[in-house]
């Protein structure tokens, strides 16, 4: 297997996953400064040149969702996917997407927000947009400290995939302040990020 990474990205999440499987794999690193994503031969494997892709035997798959489902699914051995036909199964498949669909794009509004010159950030237009963004994160937070309980991991009682993708997610939430109300969802984020497969994915 080959993932081509890029740090602070998307494909952060799916290098976490193959650490936590400890299987063998290629880690080909593309500096997006340099432009090393937009070269003919990586335009050949992801034809957007974004990151990850990941290629594995004849199956290339470029969207890190995809990437952590198909790595879980590749290896029950290592019990990071509830079994196929397991009560766990759907509610595993909800939390994935859910993560992905309902709370990533909410952060990225917050995240690009950040980014914005001061003189933007300030504008009434932005504030009222931002506002509208914070009422969906705080619903969507809701969601998911309901769905967590107080457990320690989000399905079948133990470390699945799901964690990764929402506590990666969650993670640039919290970096972003996000989370200030939520003390459960701050402990699960910092539980699970400091797993040592997080130190060696985020190691370079």
């Amino acid at each position: 297997m080959k993932l081509y990474f890029a740090p602070r990205t998307r494909s952060t999440r799916a290098r976490w996953l193959l650490e936590e499987l400890g299987v063998p794999y290629e880690l080909v690193k593309l500096d997006l400064a340099r432009q090393e994503n937009t070269t003919p031969a990586y335009l050949s494997v992801h034809p957007l040149g974004e990151v990850p892709a990941l290629a594995d035997g004849e199956v290339t798959l470029l969207e890190s969702l995809a990437i952590c489902l198909h790595l879980a699914d590749r290896f029950p051995e290592k019990h990071l996917a509830p079994r196929m036909g397991s009560a766990e199964r759907g509610p595993y498949y909800q939390w994935m997407v859910f993560a992905e669909v309902s709370l990533e794009p909410v952060v990225m509004e917050f995240y690009r927000h950040a980014q914005l010159p001061e003189e933007q950030k300030a504008s009434a237009s932005s504030n009222e947009a931002l506002a509208k963004h914070r009422s969906r994160l705080t619903a969507v937070l809701d969601v998911i400290n309901v769905g967590l309980g107080g457990r320690e991991f989000l399905v079948a009682g133990a470390f699945t995939a799901a964690d990764v993708v929402m506590a990666s997610i969650l993670h640039l939430a919290n970096t972003l302040k996000l989370l200030d109300g939520h003390p459960r969802l701050v402990e699960y984020v910092k539980r699970h990020t400091q797993r040592p497969a997080v130190r060696k994915a985020v190691s370079g």
